[in-house]
């Protein structure tokens, strides 16, 4: 098989990449790791199925298990961005939006913030979704419909009462939220 099948992913996994870890040059490694993985597991590849949820799976698994390793390591845990917030440099009036939304979804829970970037981002199905998080497809819908309503709730939130909300809670906004059927 030719290479060309992976390199047309790249872009894809970049983007799905960034979305999760929230840095561009954690975001390339964790493509180069996802790329090396699956070269070097090249045989654990069913042909004929979907290459692309293969990939996604191999990435969706590495990520998870930096996660992980990340939080056993870590000494005092993590640091919420709003707490260190006054210490990060002002960034362009232009960019407002952009940031808002990526500060948003990284105050998602991991496994809701992955299953929404898949649905909504890379526009893939709930099965396939299912299949790269390893869940039924029921819990699928269910991060899906608790990540929507959370982004819309810190999205419509003033951005200094969004620092002091928690991570799950109910939605306080009575907006109807889009929803997505596949």
């Amino acid at each position: 098989m030719s290479a060309q099948p992976i390199v047309d992913q790249i872009p894809a996994l970049r983007r799905y990449a960034r979305a999760l870890t929230g840095d561009a040059w954690a975001a390339d490694d964790l493509v180069q790791d996802t790329l090396e993985r699956a070269c070097s597991k090249w045989r654990l590849w069913a042909a004929g199925s979907d290459l692309r949820a293969w990939l996604f799976t191999v990435m969706h698994n590495l990520f998870a298990n930096s996660v992980r390793t990340a939080r056993r390591q870590a000494p005092g845990g993590t640091v919420d961005i709003d707490d260190v917030a006054h210490e990060l440099r002002a960034a362009d009036a232009g960019l407002d939006h952009a940031i808002d939304l990526q500060r948003c979804l990284m105050r998602l829970p991991t496994d809701q913030r992955a299953v929404l970037l898949l649905v909504s981002l890379e526009d893939m199905s709930y099965a396939d979704v299912a299949r790269i998080t390893a869940v039924p497809i029921g819990t699928v819908m269910s991060r899906l419909s608790r990540a929507r309503s959370r982004l819309q709730e810190l999205l419509d939130a003033p951005a200094h009462s969004a620092a002091s909300q928690p991570a799950s809670g109910t939605p306080t906004s009575q907006a109807p939220s889009l929803r997505r059927l596949k």
